[in-house]
């Protein structure tokens, strides 16, 4: 194999996709997720975020974007954030004593407040804790958000999603990376709209 050549194809197909998101409606979607997101905050309500192996990552570095701050020269007040993909010991025990698909779930049932917001990030979409979750906050009165990707265009987490921000592949490495620019320009855009409201 032509490492070069593959790495070049690599970043060449990143660049694409990205530009093929910027030909749809996703961004205006993302500043609508922002609005939502700035709405339960003024109300006084979290953002949880979940997701599994790289997802669950970008789980924990949009949360630490939310609550400690996005931009160094921004100064602003936390922003209530979470991730339910850090605790071990909740993880391991809710893995062990119900089972792996109720990671997520099980939290965010003593942890969620109607009007809260939870973000499930999945890259394929079929992620069943994610979707467990989603379940749960739609019983609770918790806006659900999915970042999705996947061969079925978000299925079937999309069903259980409030709003959405799907990106159209099924290559994990190149929806992730779609994912944390745009999660980076939504927090950005939360981070504005709480600035000068």
């Amino acid at each position: 194999m032509d490492l070069l050549k593959r790495t070049f194809e690599i970043f060449e197909d990143s660049i694409k996709l990205k530009q093929r998101i910027l030909e749809t409606d996703l961004l205006e979607k993302l500043l609508e997720i922002a609005d939502v997101m700035v709405a339960s905050i003024q109300q006084g309500g979290k953002i949880f975020f979940c997701g599994n192996g790289g997802s669950a990552a970008d789980a924990q570095h949009l949360a630490a974007e939310l609550l400690v701050r996005l931009r160094s020269h921004v100064n602003r007040d936390a922003i209530p954030a979470l991730t339910l993909a850090t605790d071990t010991s909740t993880i391991t025990a809710c893995a062990n004593d119900y089972s792996f698909e109720e990671i997520f779930s099980r939290p965010l049932s003593g942890l969620g407040v109607k009007g809260d917001v939870v973000v499930g990030i999945t890259t394929s979409g079929k992620s069943p804790n994610v979707i467990k979750a989603f379940e749960v906050a739609r019983k609770k009165g918790i806006i659900t958000i999915g970042f999705l990707g996947g061969a079925a265009h978000g299925d079937p987490a999309l069903q259980h999603c409030d709003y959405a921000f799907v990106v159209p592949s099924s290559d994990t490495g190149r929806v992730q990376e779609v994912h944390i620019t745009a999660g980076h320009a939504l927090m950005e855009a939360v981070e504005e709209k709480i600035i000068n409201s």
